[in-house]
């Protein structure tokens, strides 16, 4: 596909990933697997393996399996707060994977030149201003902007806001940015904003070749926007990490338990240490029901807002079509708009 002004914009985050197109797949634990990355990095985008808390012996054979089918970098997505982080990150350092994403809670000083002294290029996400700050003088090589409207663990800050507050700012590195984004309207305009690409997830899991259990993909198809919402959190005494995902009846069986925990801590019948504890195992293992068994009632059915403007289920190459076709007619328009009439959009 021709696409002249896209790549023009593109350059900076084409360079930087190494693909022909700076579309990145988010990783997604239990979706983003060497099937997912394959069809992404065939279809000009970059492919991103999501380490979830696998086994570290594991890890590094996906990995293996993605540098031996990709003929193009891939990247690997480490969660700082996941038990074999620390192995995970031995496995990775040694492996061919030229690029580390590092998720959940944010990387220290030392993960990211551990990683870079280890040959690998560094990104990570940054969901406030200070965070970005911090990443960029902890040495990361690009930043990923997310904003709450994503998919999954996310911060509480729109995109439209770390976009002027981050993006506008131009940091020394290349900025990707996330959330709520699918269309390739969309991603014209973040490219005319400043941002080297963008970092989808709903969009792809949408796809036939991304091995989400079937029962998953018709409850995104069938879901509105305003059904994606953040895990609520009625109490300070027990932090809930934010998660956005689809309202069923574990997330109102969710809300009901931290309502039964502080009444129990009120009477004096629970401590909060336990409280908490129960808070935290509740969605133990959710994300792999929804979306390996596809129990779509008691699992996670972690999506972006962005679910409510898929509803088809393509191959990978289309959805890539069909964004690449409708972004370069955006730019054109956009061209036509601010160009004399006598001249001629390339």
């Amino acid at each position: 596909m021709e696409t002249p002004l896209f790549d023009q914009l593109a350059r900076r985050g084409s360079e930087f990933l190494g693909v022909r197109y700076p579309i990145i797949c988010g990783a997604m634990t239990w979706i983003s697997d060497v099937h997912l990355v394959r069809a992404v990095s065939e279809s000009g985008g970059f492919g991103v393996l999501a380490a979830g808390n696998m086994d570290p012996g594991r890890l590094a054979a996906e990995i293996g399996r993605c540098a031996q089918l990709l003929r193009v970098p891939f990247g690997v997505n480490l969660v700082t707060i996941a038990p074999n982080f620390e192995a995970q990150k031995k496995a990775v350092s040694r492996s061919r994977a030229p690029y580390v994403v590092f998720a959940g809670s944010f990387p220290s000083r030392g993960d990211i030149a551990e990683m870079k002294d280890a040959g690998k290029r560094v990104m990570a996400f940054a969901s406030t201003t200070s965070i970005a700050r911090q990443m960029v003088r902890f040495g990361v090589d690009a930043l990923i902007l997310e904003g709450s409207e994503a998919g999954g663990h996310i911060g509480h800050v729109t995109l439209t806001i770390l976009i002027q507050q981050v993006l506008f700012d131009e940091p020394p590195v290349p900025v990707f940015v996330a959330g709520g984004i699918a269309r390739g309207r969309m991603i014209a305009h973040m490219l005319l904003m400043g941002a080297a690409g963008v970092q989808m997830g709903t969009r792809f899991v949408m796809s036939e070749e991304c091995r989400a259990h079937e029962r998953l993909k018709q409850a995104f198809r069938n879901a509105k926007a305003r059904e994606a919402v953040e895990t609520p959190q009625y109490d300070r005494r027990l932090p809930v990490e934010a998660v956005r995902a689809l309202r069923n009846r574990a997330m109102d069986d969710f809300g009901r338990l931290q309502l039964a925990l502080m009444e129990k801590l009120d009477s004096g019948r629970i401590d909060r240490t336990e409280a908490q504890k129960t808070v935290e195992e509740f969605w133990m293992g959710g994300l792999r029901r929804a979306a390996v068994d596809g129990d779509i009632e008691g699992g996670s059915l972690m999506a972006g807002q962005s679910v409510g403007l898929v509803d088809r289920i393509l191959p990978m190459k289309a959805i890539f079509e069909e964004m690449l076709g409708d972004a370069e007619v955006e730019l054109r328009r956009v061209a036509t708009l601010l160009l004399p009439r006598s001249n001629k959009v390339p």
